[in-house]
């Protein structure tokens, strides 16, 4: 376990909606999440960053005799740091420097499974490393191990420019290539009508929790920042009858760096083409209100802040007091409090989620012989058979379906439609 020295930088001026002390915090949790242990976390006031230190030299001097006192092995900063600015701070504090991205980086290097996933975070960690690539300096010497050090690995490391140019090319391609088998499935889902949800939210709000909940998916789930990188998609029957696809996203984060997000198109994609989105909120975390507001600048930066939205106050069995929650639920308006973990209040999330979809539904009475028993299983699986009677002559049943399937029902000539 490496013990590492955090610094939390704040510059003067510089219009920021979280205080110094909650960014400070989530840097200690980013930390934790990688499995190092933090030893202390300093502040660092600057008029404004420079080109050499990004701090003042007397902030790295300081910063240096603490790293000895307490032998740490790891200094983090809050900010990103350039090529040079991070070889000088090595240089000057003695110590390993890596920034709040490279740290970011390095719990999706963790948590990627598959080889989409694992594709992503290698496209990230290079086009990180690109406009930090310093000759020989220590970004390139540094030998692998370690905190901002998984990924690539050593050898990838070692190329030249050119060269990982050209991975980050293929890496791009291979992506591409696995968007479009994600187009052709979700084209398929489309020519069915079956409409699609994507879960969306500040990581570790619980959305992993909530897709099991509803889908009984099985998806691993851990108390900790980005623990799903990998969409998940399951099929969720509602009430109704009506199907719809629901996907589990990877978690956003406050001034989550814009090539990530980038990198991640391919699995953030779900959000885009989904035809609505239940934002889940973690309603026990003090920094709610900022976790809402980081997460409606990435569906902005996405182009989906107009899309139908479900906001779901997850955690509150964690609420020592629930007395106030009919105040929080006011402030996001429309809102359903539930708790994922013990499943509380899911019908009303079900319905919520009905009531999306529901101008996509028809309520049909038809006929069928006794002959087309396939039929009936077809209603029962695409659709909610509501009431069924088996007549003399005919089977008659009542059913909620989805309209798409309309023309296809005027089409077979065995099934009479009576309204």
């Amino acid at each position: 376990m490496e013990k590492a020295l955090l610094v939390s930088i704040k510059c003067f001026g510089e219009k920021e909606l979280w205080p110094l002390e909650d960014r400070a915090r989530e840097l200690e949790e980013l930390t934790v999440s990688t499995g190092g242990s933090v030893a202390d976390n300093i502040s660092a006031i600057i008029d404004q960053p420079t080109a050499n230190l990004y701090i003042g030299k007397g902030k790295a001097e300081e910063i240096r005799l603490l790293a000895q006192e307490l032998d740490v092995n790891l200094v983090i900063f809050s900010h990103d740091l350039s090529g040079t600015q991070q070889r000088n701070l090595e240089e000057v504090i003695g110590k390993k420097t890596i920034d709040r991205t490279q740290l970011i980086l390095d719990i999706f290097a963790q948590h990627a499974k598959s080889p989409e996933g694992k594709m992503q975070v290698e496209l990230a960690q290079l086009q990180y490393l690109l406009p930090r690539l310093v000759g020989k300096g220590v970004i390139l010497s540094r030998m692998g191990g370690g905190i901002g050090s998984r990924g690539p690995g050593e050898q990838k490391l070692e190329i030249d420019r050119r060269r990982i140019r050209e991975r980050i090319e293929k890496l791009k391609e291979d992506l591409r290539h696995v968007g479009l088998h994600r187009q052709t499935i979700r084209k398929r889902r489309k020519e069915k009508a079956i409409p699609s949800v994507a879960l969306v939210g500040y990581t570790n709000a619980g959305k992993s929790t909530l897709l099991n909940a509803l889908t009984e998916a099985g998806q691993i789930v851990h108390d900790g920042l980005f623990t799903t990188l990998d969409p998940l998609s399951r099929s969720l029957k509602l009430p109704n009858g009506q199907n719809v696809v629901i996907s589990d996203t990877v978690g956003f984060l406050h001034d989550l760096p814009h090539n990530l997000i980038e990198a991640f198109k391919a699995t953030l994609e779900e959000v885009i083409e989904a035809d609505a989105l239940i934002h889940v909120l973690d309603v026990s975390h003090s920094r709610i209100n900022q976790h809402n507001q980081a997460v409606g600048e990435v569906l902005k930066e996405l182009g989906v802040s107009d899309k139908p939205m479900i906001t779901v106050l997850n955690k509150i069995d964690r609420l020592n007091d629930q007395s106030w929650l009919g105040q929080i639920k006011n402030e996001f308006n429309g809102s359903i409090a539930i708790s994922a973990k013990t499943r509380q209040n899911l019908e009303e999330l079900l319905e919520k989620i009905q009531n999306c979809f529901a101008e996509k539904l028809l309520i049909l009475e038809i006929s069928i012989p006794h002959s087309r028993m396939d039929l009936v299983n077809f209603f029962y699986k695409e659709g909610k058979v509501i009431a069924i009677k088996y007549l003399q002559k005919s089977i008659k049943i009542q059913l909620s379906c989805p309209k798409v399937l309309l023309h296809k029902l005027q089409q077979d000539k065995d099934i009479r439609i009576i309204s």
